[in-house]
Protein backbone atom coordinates (compact mmCIF):
# COMPACT_ATOMS: atom_id res chain seq x y z
CA UNK A 1 0.00 0.00 0.00
CA UNK A 2 1.00 3.26 -1.06
CA UNK A 3 0.18 6.69 -0.03
CA UNK A 4 -0.20 9.84 -2.16
CA UNK A 5 -0.91 13.46 -1.65
CA UNK A 6 -2.86 15.97 -4.05
CA UNK A 7 -2.50 19.61 -3.12
CA UNK A 8 -5.95 20.98 -3.83
CA UNK A 9 -5.42 24.15 -1.57
CA UNK A 10 -6.24 27.12 -3.44
CA UNK A 11 -8.71 25.66 -5.99
CA UNK A 12 -12.13 26.25 -6.11
CA UNK A 13 -14.52 23.59 -6.34
CA UNK A 14 -15.12 21.37 -8.46
CA UNK A 15 -11.52 21.05 -9.36
CA UNK A 16 -10.25 19.50 -6.12
CA UNK A 17 -12.82 16.81 -7.34
CA UNK A 18 -11.93 16.48 -10.46
CA UNK A 19 -7.85 15.96 -9.67
CA UNK A 20 -9.19 13.91 -7.12
CA UNK A 21 -11.20 11.53 -9.08
CA UNK A 22 -8.54 11.77 -11.73
CA UNK A 23 -5.31 11.00 -9.47
CA UNK A 24 -7.18 7.90 -7.94
CA UNK A 25 -7.80 6.57 -11.30
CA UNK A 26 -4.33 5.86 -11.30
CA UNK A 27 -3.23 4.54 -8.02
CA UNK A 28 -4.02 0.27 -7.37
CA UNK A 29 -6.24 -1.03 -4.72
CA UNK A 30 -5.62 -0.85 -1.34
CA UNK A 31 -3.77 3.06 -2.54
CA UNK A 32 -4.77 5.86 -0.24
CA UNK A 33 -5.14 9.05 -1.19
CA UNK A 34 -4.60 12.04 1.04
CA UNK A 35 -6.24 14.91 -0.21
CA UNK A 36 -5.55 18.43 1.15
CA UNK A 37 -7.82 21.34 0.36
CA UNK A 38 -9.41 24.50 1.45
CA UNK A 39 -12.94 24.82 -0.71
CA UNK A 40 -15.55 24.65 2.17
CA UNK A 41 -17.91 22.63 -0.61
CA UNK A 42 -15.43 19.97 -0.60
CA UNK A 43 -16.20 19.33 2.98
CA UNK A 44 -19.01 17.93 1.49
CA UNK A 45 -18.44 16.85 -1.95
CA UNK A 46 -15.66 14.96 -1.64
CA UNK A 47 -16.96 12.35 1.43
CA UNK A 48 -20.06 12.00 -0.87
CA UNK A 49 -18.07 11.35 -3.78
CA UNK A 50 -16.24 8.52 -2.11
CA UNK A 51 -19.08 7.01 -0.48
CA UNK A 52 -20.54 6.80 -4.31
CA UNK A 53 -17.67 5.90 -5.75
CA UNK A 54 -17.46 2.42 -2.96
CA UNK A 55 -13.78 4.45 -1.50
CA UNK A 56 -13.14 4.18 2.10
CA UNK A 57 -12.59 7.28 4.27
CA UNK A 58 -9.67 6.56 6.55
CA UNK A 59 -9.40 10.09 7.84
CA UNK A 60 -11.14 13.06 7.57
CA UNK A 61 -10.07 16.56 9.74
CA UNK A 62 -9.75 19.81 10.06
CA UNK A 63 -6.09 20.87 9.74
CA UNK A 64 -6.58 24.69 9.81
CA UNK A 65 -9.08 28.03 9.86
CA UNK A 66 -10.46 27.06 6.84
CA UNK A 67 -8.22 23.91 5.10
CA UNK A 68 -9.29 20.10 5.88
CA UNK A 69 -7.41 16.86 4.92
CA UNK A 70 -9.29 13.78 3.95
CA UNK A 71 -7.84 10.41 3.13
CA UNK A 72 -9.78 8.10 0.67
CA UNK A 73 -8.36 4.34 0.01
CA UNK A 74 -8.75 2.99 -3.78
CA UNK A 75 -11.14 -0.07 -3.30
Amino acid sequence: MAVHILETDGQVCPFPIVEAKETIALLDVGDELVINFDCTQATDALPRWAAEAGYPVTNFDRVGDAAWTITVQKA
